[in-house]
């Protein structure tokens, strides 16, 4: 199954629907204490190449106090596809909705499957992701389920920083991937003006950086998870007749949308 979305207009907000559903496939027992909800988004950065396809074939989180083996909880065992470079600008896709018992978990493992690739010039090339389809890739996020509230998360990639080409034909991809909590965490949207500049929007959170192309036909952009913060935000067109501009200060609340409005570029 290959889960391919497009937007025709830039989602100015994100809303969800909290609900609590379905049974933990796990491989250790609960100590009680009720059961919670994790959900997972991915997304992705922009990136160069046509289409970044990842086959995921297992979720899986750990809990703290459990050993390397028995301690992991499946949350999602459905193999998938997602391509990453459709997950951008305000798309994602639900990785994981799951049921688990409440309790302090330390990471994520996303098992691989074979089939992965990149899209150069209209050419699909395999994707090896070494750690991704042995051991699978783990990633630290310290976390708690509480038990009838629903915990969100989202996994961002950044395939541009990933993927490196190895040889002819030959590419490999090291993730490189931000893990935030949606509670503490909004969004910075905008329109540029004009769309025909080809803008990159960008921002700097500690030391990673969000960023989106601004749609060519609406100007319309969305950073997505954003820790709640102050930032500079820098528009950086690809057609070079047209300034850099930078709005600095920008807040951004969590589970809010912060809107910049129009932003119109200078020509120089």
């Amino acid at each position: 199954m290959i889960i391919n979305k497009s937007f025709a207009m830039i989602l100015l907000t994100i809303v969800g629907a909290l609900f609590i559903s379905g049974c933990s496939e796990d491989s250790s027992t609960s100590d009680g204490g009720g059961m919670g909800q994790i959900r997972m988004y991915v997304l992705d950065a922009p990136a160069t190449y046509e289409a970044v396809n990842i086959v995921v074939t297992e979720v899986e989180v750990h809990q703290a106090d459990a050993d390397s083996e028995s301690g992991w909880w499946v949350v999602n065992d459905s193999t998938a596809t997602y391509d990453l470079l459709e997950l951008t600008n305000g798309a994602n896709a639900i990785l994981a909705d799951e049921q688990l018992p409440a309790g302090h978990y330390t990471q994520i493992r996303l098992h691989l499957g074979a089939g992965s690739n990149v899209v150069v010039d209209g050419i699909p090339y395999d994707l090896e992701i070494p750690s991704g389809m042995q051991s699978g890739l783990k990633l630290n996020h310290p976390f708690d389920i509480e038990a009838g509230v629903l915990y969100e998360l989202t996994l961002d990639f950044d395939a541009e920083q990933s993927i490196n080409q190895t040889g002819t034909g030959q590419y490999m991809m090291n993730p490189v991937i931000r893990v935030v909590a949606n509670a503490i965490s909004g969004t910075v949207s905008g329109i540029i003006d004009p769309p025909s500049a080809q803008a990159r929007v960008w921002t700097i959170a500690g030391t990673d950086t969000i960023s989106a192309w601004a749609d060519t036909s609406s100007g319309g952009f969305m950073l997505m998870a954003v820790p709640e913060g102050e930032y500079d935000v820098i528009i950086t067109p690809n057609v070079v007749t047209y300034n850099d501009t930078t709005i600095t200060g920008v807040v951004v609340e969590a589970q809010q949308n912060t809107n910049l409005g129009t932003i119109h570029l200078t020509s120089g």
